[in-house]
């Protein structure tokens, strides 16, 4: 931690900040966010868990070193990487090409130790430890019916879903995914009440119904990726952030502790959402997908999961792109785990690149923003040429 860290979080009075944030219950307060001002998400972003219940990811005594390549001379067209961190308020940004360190870049008061929450960046690495939990056999098969390892959902519709139609988010329960609509369900999924020890999330989707035919529709669905967090966690014993912890943060050398939100209700990590790590960390993490998870002979994933986890399964836009199990792809081959406000993991398995960046944009997404991210990654290709 920089001195400029401490202060800040020496200066940052966390309960103050807390009751600061609308909302009564912590469910409030998290729903709350996709209205935080750009100030508010620079100050809270690095330090969501001191603000939100959350587990802490244990990292072991090795580290997997990032040796330092050339630096490469970045030039973004029609403008420049300072003008690019100000106006996409970007807290940092790391390029590997062959697992060394090209550029490396961070915002006032970031640096390599800073932890900074990654949105639904979080969805890819719950795939990821599906993955994981179906190598370790704690979880059958990919057409189990949910109902199978989550009880509570045995008769409701999404009982009937399978975990494949959860990771590549076909269920056909209706959802709406709508980050400026206060009445959406992803602005909603968190307000109700307790309901005793059950998960946040289970109470608001149970009952939920279909809307479209199973394995046949698209619609991008935090609260399925959460129901994904719980058959996980049901299915192995283990919290998201201890079964991480286990399977990849220390195995694969991550520096840093990270921490992982979770559910007020359960204890229960966030499925969706809600992990914080170091840039260095995500960029490792990218590290570990582009050798599809094998160390020392040894594969992470299970073959089931990893032949079509970054593959064009789902196509979603009109250029061609779209979604594996909770990465999306694009047309060329290149796969990202991407949150909103500006967080992401790019990678490029045919160049060996890796990017990852966190950031506070204004809005969740838009265009204009997406637009200029992309730019910024053909510019960082073209550079390494």
């Amino acid at each position: 931690m920089t001195v400029n860290q401490q202060l800040q979080k020496d200066t940052i009075d966390f309960k103050k900040e807390l009751s600061s944030i609308p909302g009564k219950t912590i469910g409030e307060k998290m729903e709350s966010l996709l209205f935080w001002s750009v100030d508010e998400k620079q100050r809270r972003f690095p330090h969501m868990q001191d603000l939100f219940p959350s587990i802490r990811v244990e990292t072991g005594s090795d580290v997997y070193p990032l040796l330092n390549g050339k630096v490469i001379d970045l030039k973004i067209s029609g403008s420049s990487v300072g003008t690019y961190f100000k106006e996409n308020n970007i807290g940092g940004v790391i390029v590997l090409k062959d697992g060394k360190v090209r550029f490396e870049k961070y915002g006032t008061g970031v640096d390599e130790n800073t932890v900074w929450t990654s949105f639904s960046v979080g969805k890819s690495i719950t795939s990821m430890l599906l993955g994981v939990a179906l190598k370790d056999g704690f979880i059958k098969g990919l057409d189990d019916p949910l109902a199978k390892y989550i009880s509570e959902l045995k008769n409701d519709d999404y009982g009937n879903v399978t975990v494949r139609q959860l990771l590549t988010m076909t269920s056909g329960i209706g959802w709406n995914e709508d980050y400026e609509d206060h009445n959406s369900d992803v602005a909603q999924m968190y307000l109700r009440p307790c309901d005793g020890n059950e998960p946040h999330i289970l109470t608001y989707m149970k009952h939920l119904k279909f809307a479209g035919t199973p394995g046949k529709t698209w619609n991008y669905s935090t609260g399925e990726t959460d129901l994904l967090g719980i058959l996980i966690q049901k299915a192995t014993g283990k919290s998201l952030a201890e079964y991480l912890s286990e399977k990849i943060w220390k195995p694969w050398g991550m520096e840093h502790a990270a921490y992982w939100v979770a559910d007020e209700c359960s204890g229960m990590n966030l499925g969706g959402s809600g992990l914080s790590a170091t840039l260095r960390d995500y960029a490792r993490l990218g590290m570990v997908m582009l050798k599809q998870g094998k160390i020392e002979n040894k594969n992470l994933f299970a073959d089931v999961w990893m032949k079509d986890a970054t593959s064009l399964l789902q196509t979603t836009g009109d250029g061609g792109g779209g979604y594996g199990y909770l990465w999306w792809r694009s047309p060329n081959g290149n796969y990202e785990a991407i949150g909103i406000f500006g967080q992401m993991i790019y990678i490029n398995p045919k160049t060996n690149v890796v990017i990852a960046q966190f950031a506070a944009w204004p809005y969740a997404g838009s265009k204009k923003l997406i637009a200029g991210r992309n730019a910024f990654i053909k510019s960082v290709e073209k550079s390494l040429e």
